[in-house]
């Protein structure tokens, strides 16, 4: 399905503000429109660069997020375009993304529309790879960025979801604040194009419990085999975790789960400049990143 906006439902104001290297534009289509933040590093670059779409969290701003996940410092270390959209309070009065909304869960329905045109807009009017588009977020923001991949897998070539939740965990807002808590009572639904996927979770998250990591985990997995490897870490500033590799034995999907010993609702690694960051770590910036920079898609999906 192809979703084409009409002209007069688009519109795309750009401006300086004041993050360098930062531009604030608004994408719309006949679901609605959004602000956002697009950061360009500097320099013409060798060629296509990539582009990251950063979702922030609940009752967060796109300026925030960028601040409390330091993604442009290292945006600007890598050459790697970053978009911000922005939730606003007449969308959600929490500024959380409607990821638990079956009308913004689907392919070319409501706010998945809306980031995917914007993504669209972006790739057409910057230099980017479109091998190398990924998606990420925060709390309702990672759940959003779960929803993404499943609904545009011909888009995202990787997702991150921190602190977020499976595409599909609930369907209304009293079943969103159970399954934050206790997962999904059901197993969401896995996709039938399988996005790579890295996840964070603190295991002393009190806002949404760390059995939707390993939910969204389940359910990017792809019906062949896999091989695992866990290790055992510690960050630079004492925090432990568990990492879990995921690969395919003849492909190319990977996954990792980052569980965070002792880590609340916050992003790993953050500055303390912003909200909901945890400096403890590790870096979970650098290492989606990482992780992104691994995953570019192959032959290219072609969905109707």
């Amino acid at each position: 399905m192809t979703e084409r906006p009409g002209p007069a439902a688009i519109e795309s104001a750009e401006r300086s503000i004041d993050r360098p290297g930062a531009l604030a534009r608004r994408y719309g289509n006949q679901a609605g429109s959004r602000a956002y933040d697009l950061f360009v590093p500097s320099g013409s670059g060798h060629g296509p660069r990539p582009l990251l779409v950063m979702l922030h969290g609940c009752s967060q701003t796109a300026r925030d997020f960028a601040i409390g996940t330091r993604m442009d410092r290292l945006a600007e270390e890598q050459g790697v375009i970053v978009a911000y959209p922005d939730q606003p309070r007449s969308a959600n009065m929490l500024k959380s993304w409607n990821w638990f909304r079956d009308s913004d869960q689907h392919r070319g329905r409501g706010e998945p529309s809306i980031l995917a045109g914007l993504t669209r807009r972006i790739m057409e009017d910057l230099d980017v790879d479109p091998a190398r588009v990924y998606v990420a977020g925060l709390s309702s923001g990672g759940a959003a960025a779960a929803v993404m991949a499943q609904a545009y897998p011909d888009i995202y070539a990787a997702v991150g979801i921190h602190s977020g939740l499976a595409s599909g965990a609930a369907v209304s807002m009293a079943a969103a604040l159970s399954t934050m808590r206790r997962g999904a009572v059901r197993q969401p639904l896995r996709t039938a194009h399988p996005v790579p996927t890295i996840v964070f979770h603190g295991d002393r998250d009190t806002t949404v419990a760390s059995i939707n990591g390993d939910q969204a985990i389940a359910q990017s997995r792809p019906g062949t085999e896999l091989t695992g490897t866990t290790t055992e870490g510690r960050s630079a500033a004492g925090r432990s975790f568990t990492r879990t590799v995921l690969a395919e034995t003849y492909g190319a999907w990977s996954s990792e789960q980052w569980l965070l010993h002792g880590a609340g609702h916050a992003w790993a690694g953050g500055h303390p400049s912003g909200s909901h960051t945890d400096p403890q770590g590790p870096d979970a910036s650098r290492e989606m990143l990482r992780f992104f920079m691994s995953h570019a898609m192959g032959a290219r999906l072609h969905m109707t």
